[in-house]
């Protein structure tokens, strides 16, 4: 399915549901979701080679009731590898240990803990945990699990029954922390047995992270309650997130990958790469690359995410997605789309519900969109503002040359809102488009009220996303004067110069984006 229109939700009520987005596979659905897989096509079979990786004897221990399961060897480019397979409930904290010969696979959805609640439970205040997953239990305390991967793990997606995700509920944790060297890397089956390509996607769910922060768009209670919780989009069983605590720790994530991800369960339902819901300031999120999502780059839904080094490349929709009331700041992001694939590299909402407060705001920094050809679809531009949204840019840098750059939706009492400084953009002739309330000379007047801006900015970017002449050449804005959580740079854009290397080593390249780390995003590190 090359795109999805529209949402199936519960929370999205008959008036509010032609509001909660275009191509939005953005928002989360409620209930029970039919699935109705596509007949599959015949695998190809994947060229011999001599690979050099040899099966582990067994699997490592797993502290989890029923442990990993030894599911045989599976053999790919690289070599042969022992399949360990992962209960369908992590319920107690367990390890992922980089041990060689060893793949970890995902056999559908994969909790980690159960759902705690939209507030820690209590024996006073028990929860009661109805998921199929996590057997009916009710909790007087939150299972606080916590999943550790190592650096260098390899973790699989195998859909069956489910698609394959890893669910990380409310009240539990992740500690997925790889390295420069060693970055962990979430796939799917088609990457180990070596038959994908560049254009491959949708193999697999993805990694979802649920906190107990605040959002809007609600699926159950109300925000006018502070009782707002939402059901996670492409969940058979429920995944819910929401609550009101904005400093919610899901854990930590560091120098990771998240490979060929997205996969269609039925009409306007998609799973996506990493989906991150509810999360707060206290989550730790860093040095991440999103390939080849069949859906969004990644997907914010409210609380308050705070992220840096963040790299989506060939998302099929959008190349960062923020939504329902999310209060995010992001800082040294490099949005890279394929050529003539692709909706917007940026879709900014919270459009089911105008009135809903809080409203979004939302600060980039240092950030690089790349479109090479009219990528719009239904978005209709490079970027897309609109519901109840209040957005800041710093120091960034838009180059879509066949591509209106920017589109504001004007909607609700209070429509969406731009500030931007220090942003340049090499765009079409049209540059701007206004819809609703909003023209094209709205959209203007707001971008270009900011200091340094440039809409008719030559490009000399280099190897796709490096600074050349021109943007070196642009004053930077201290964005550490907007929020203390960024970084004061002398530049634009995510990649200073030649000589800026952050994204380097723990990335994979494809035809999109040569990363100079000398690992093809189609081949698994061996070591």
């Amino acid at each position: 399915m090359k795109k999805i229109s529209g949402l199936l939700l519960v929370g999205c009520s008959a008036l509010a549901l032609a509001g909660c987005g275009a191509d939005d596979i953005s928002s989360p659905g409620a209930g029970s979701i039919t699935i109705n897989n596509p007949t599959p096509t015949p695998t190809p079979t994947p060229t011999p080679t001599s690979g050099v990786v040899t099966p582990a004897a067994s699997c490592p221990s797993f502290n989890a009731t029923g442990g990993l399961t030894d599911s045989g060897t599976i053999t790919g480019p690289e070599g042969e590898w022992r399949v360990c397979t992962l209960p369908a409930l992590v319920d107690v904290s367990s390890s992922l240990p980089k041990v060689s010969g060893v793949l970890y696979r995902l056999n559908g959805r994969v909790d980690v803990g159960c759902d705690g609640g939209f507030s820690a439970p209590t024996s006073a205040a028990p929860f009661d945990t109805t998921t199929a997953s996590c057997g009916g239990r009710t909790l007087t305390s939150d299972t606080d699990v916590t999943l550790t991967i190592d650096p260098g793990v390899i973790v699989y997606g195998e859909n069956g029954a489910e698609p394959a995700w890893l669910a990380v509920n409310r009240g539990n944790k992740i500690n997925a922390v790889g390295t420069v060297s060693a970055p962990i890397i979430f796939t799917s089956r088609q990457n180990v047995v070596g038959t994908n390509d560049d254009a491959s996607q949708g193999q697999w769910g993805g990694v979802v992270l649920m906190g107990r922060g605040i959002v809007t768009d609600c699926s159950l209670g109300t925000t006018a309650a502070k009782t707002c919780e939402r059901d996670t989009e492409g969940s058979v069983n429920p995944a819910v997130f929401g609550g009101r605590d904005n400093t919610y720790n899901a854990g930590t994530m560091k120098y990771f990958q998240i490979r060929y991800s997205g996969y269609v369960l039925g009409a306007n339902s998609e799973l996506q790469s990493l989906t991150a819901e509810g999360i707060g300031s206290g989550t730790t999120l860093e040095y991440f690359q999103s390939v080849n999502s069949s859906d969004d780059g990644s997907e914010f839904f409210g609380g308050k995410p705070m992220f840096k080094h963040y790299i989506a490349v060939n998302a099929d929709d959008d190349s960062i997605d923020l939504d329902t009331g999310v209060e995010g700041y992001f800082q040294y992001l490099l949005l890279l789309q394929r050529d003539g694939d692709g909706d917007a590299l940026m879709e900014i909402d919270s459009n089911g519900a105008e009135s809903d407060t809080p409203r979004q705001k939302t600060i980039l920094a240092n950030f690089t969109g790349v479109q090479p050809s009219d990528n719009s679809n239904s978005d209709d531009a490079a970027v897309l503002i609109r519901g109840n949204s209040d957005i800041t840019w710093a120091n960034g840098i838009i180059n879509v040359p066949n591509n209106e750059c920017l589109r504001l939706n004007g909607s609700g009492t209070v429509p969406a809102t731009i500030t931007a400084n220090s942003v340049v953009m090499t765009c079409n002739s049209a540059i701007y488009l206004g819809t609703g309330s909003y023209t094209a000379a709205d959209t203007k007047a707001q971008f270009t009220e900011g200091t340094n801006n440039d809409d008719t900015f030559t490009s000399t970017l280099a190897s796709t996303f490096v600074n050349g002449t021109n943007e070196t050449g642009v004053p930077a804005f201290d964005a550490k004067t907007l929020n203390s959580f960024f970084d004061t740079t002398d530049y634009i854009g995510a990649v200073k110069n030649a000589a800026d290397t952050w994204y380097r080593g723990w990335t994979c390249d494809n035809s999109t984006a040569d990363f100079g780390s000398g690992s093809a995003c189609t081949a698994l590190p061996t070591t």
